[in-house]
């Protein structure tokens, strides 16, 4: 197992050989103050293993890492190369993945990367080298998935919290179900959250805030968090779901996001906050023409000061 890694990575190691059942992580805090969690080594073995029947991984594998070790992503990587005793290439993150690796490297078995890399992988010299890229952290963008599917390389999102220990479901790039890693199955609360079932891991089962449809036990579609969810005169409107349709109609590289105003009429509304004044009026027209109007946006707001979780997940507003 020829392992080249950074300060951090290594930092993470011995942690991970000390003698205590667990490791300190945090939450991405992509809703509300990020949280402290002593994570059971046990269950990180559980989830990396999952990930290594899942994609085959042996000795010969090689997983290369350009993110931080100090989240779950990071360590969970590094687990899942200590557990398969396969090789590991760490480098420093940044917007440019595999820059530092060499040409001699040879196949990269899986590479996890968010969203704002994507646009560095794509021009990499590695790209055809990679087998698989995991994308998680934050949504990806309909344009950003339509760039990867171009590549040809198997790409996946991922679905999973610091609470399961990195992914528990996975989702091929063109698809819209998430489909369950071994040792685990979904469910339903009454509200359509999906409620997570493992016999491998000690939570058991963990009820979310993540409105599903389920196919069945093993699979489901994502809608949207239930947070976020917009009750407009009874009709449920679901912010990211609107978001991916409408996704073509908003130019590119414009920040913005669906969420809810109240309205006398309705209750709730949609509305639109933009990033930069990019967006005009007849944006709403088409948006209105392409998914009707009783779900669509009925005003842009222009706010300069959106905020992102260090994850880089949108901070929404609601305007009530």
């Amino acid at each position: 197992m020829k392992m080249l890694l950074t300060p951090e990575a290594e930092t993470f190691i011995e942690e991970w050989k000390n003698p205590l059942p667990y490791i300190i992580a945090h939450t991405s805090g992509s809703t509300g103050k990020p949280k402290e969690l002593r994570l059971l080594k046990s269950d990180m073995r559980a989830s990396a293993k999952a990930t290594i029947r899942f994609f085959g991984l042996g000795k010969n594998s090689l997983l290369a890492l350009p993110l931080s070790p100090d989240y779950i992503a990071g360590k969970m990587q590094i687990v899942r190369a200590l557990e398969a005793g396969c090789g590991l290439w760490v480098e420093r993150p940044s917007n440019h993945p595999l820059s530092s690796i060499p040409d001699s490297i040879g196949r990269i078995s899986i590479l996890p990367v968010v969203p704002s890399q994507l646009e560095g992988l794509l021009s990499s010299k590695h790209i055809d080298s990679i087998d698989a890229v995991i994308i998680g952290g934050a949504p990806l963008s309909m344009a950003e998935e339509e760039k990867m599917l171009k590549t040809g390389i198997k790409a996946y999102a991922t679905y999973g919290m610091t609470e399961t220990c990195s992914h528990v479901a996975l989702r091929a790039l063109g698809d819209d179900m998430f489909t369950a890693l071994p040792g685990f199955e979904f469910s339903v609360d009454e509200r359509n959250c999906l409620i997570i079932s493992t016999t491998t891991m000690s939570f058991g089962h963990l009820v979310t805030n993540d409105i599903v449809h389920l196919l069945n036990n093993r699979n489901f579609i994502w809608l949207g968090r239930h947070d976020n969810v917009i009750n407009s005169g009874g009709i449920k409107i679901f912010p990211e779901e609107i978001e991916k349709q409408i996704a073509h109609l908003i130019p590119q590289n414009t920040v913005y996001y669906v969420t809810s105003r109240k309205s006398l009429q309705w209750g709730e509304e949609a509305v639109i906050v933009c990033g930069n004044p990019s967006l005009h009026e007849d944006t709403l027209d088409r948006i209105r023409e392409h998914i009707g109007a009783i779900r669509s946006p009925k005003e842009i707001i222009y706010d300069p000061e959106i905020r992102f979780t260090d994850s880089k997940k949108i901070i929404r507003k609601k305007f009530l």
